[in-house]
């Protein structure tokens, strides 16, 4: 079969148009793998693309798709074999190389990690780039603190229910923090509880309990995906030697602060990226979530098909998705 089928955006008049359609494996771009996407996941990232946002995608027809695992089925570079169970997250994959929305993708081997022991193809993509994220930025706190682990500390998460701050409460309260977890969705105090949160809060009381240049210590770590307001707000309340990892910017890509946490408290703002990281590193949270990250993210996710996108992405356009969608591409 040389052919495949894939979820499509294309630019027209009226704005992007999503179809489910039959590409040719040969329409691929260059690379030493070719791969048979078993699963997918939905991100963001994936929305914007595939809803034609200025900056994300360069030319379209395109598919998106910044994750995917699956099995190699060619392999140019030796360190690769047919069979292989194969990661691939972010770099340039569902941002101008055809993504993880279609049964196949072609890539440069060095984007590649092999699927590590004691994690399955559907829980690799349950975590997906989210997942990934999340474990970046707790990896980040803790060699920033130089934390052997996370007992009797107290931390805080922005974005709680979304698809970085639901795995970043749910390991940062399995390595024994108390986390409080910020929320804009009230209906949702239920399913953060059962995800570990010993506290849950709204905006608006974050912003009653915090004050800024600076005010009371209250938390020992955070990981933001919101920047914005809510950034300076957690900056003004860590206390001595305490951090925040921040990876998004839902609440706009500048916020402001005084120079008092730096230099009162030793506090820092540590960037997480996701995209272009080396390898070795990704690899490395890949292996901890197979071992002692290891996560019940059965809670969490909702599984689609391809078919079943399309509604799924204006869900999260809207700011509504809740927790994980991973994407069955299996037939």
């Amino acid at each position: 079969m040389n052919t495949f089928k894939a979820l499509e955006s294309v630019k027209t008049d009226q704005g992007n148009k999503l179809s489910i359609i039959e590409k040719s494996i040969d329409s691929l771009p260059e690379g030493e793998l070719l791969i048979k996407v078993a699963y997918s996941s939905l991100n963001y990232k994936d929305a914007l693309s595939a809803s034609g946002a200025p900056g994300v995608t360069k030319n379209y027809p395109h598919v998106p798709g910044i994750d995917a695992v699956g099995k190699v089925t060619e392999s140019a570079d030796e360190e690769f074999k047919e069979g292989d169970s194969v990661i691939v997250t972010g770099y340039d994959l569902g941002m101008n190389t055809s993504g993880g929305f279609g049964e196949y993708i072609r890539i440069p081997s060095a984007w590649a990690i092999k699927l590590p022991d004691g994690l399955s193809e559907k829980e690799s993509m349950s975590l997906g780039t989210a997942g990934l994220t999340a474990g970046l930025s707790v990896q980040a706190l803790s060699d920033f603190n130089l934390a052997e682990d996370f007992t009797q500390s107290k931390s805080i998460v922005t974005g709680s229910t979304g698809g970085v701050g639901s795995i970043a409460l749910m390991l940062l309260a399995k390595l024994g923090s108390e986390v409080t977890a910020v929320t804009g969705k009230q209906d949702q105090k239920k399913l953060l509880s059962d995800l570990g949160a010993a506290e849950i809060i709204s905006r608006e009381e974050l912003s009653e309990v915090s004050r800024k240049p600076i005010g009371k210590p209250i938390w020992d770590f955070g990981v933001d995906v919101v920047s914005g307001d809510i950034l300076s707000l957690l900056l003004a309340s860590l206390k001595p030697g305490g951090a925040v990892a921040c990876s998004g910017l839902v609440g706009g890509p500048s916020f402001e602060s005084s120079i008092f946490p730096f230099i009162l408290r030793g506090n820092a703002l540590l960037g997480i990226d996701s995209v272009e990281i080396a390898l070795h590193r990704k690899a490395q949270v890949w292996e901890n979530f197979a071992a002692d990250w290891r996560l019940d993210l059965s809670g969490l996710v909702n599984e689609v098909k391809l078919e079943d996108l399309e509604k799924e992405i204006s869900t999260i356009l809207e700011g509504n998705q809740v927790g994980r969608v991973l994407v069955n591409l299996e037939s």
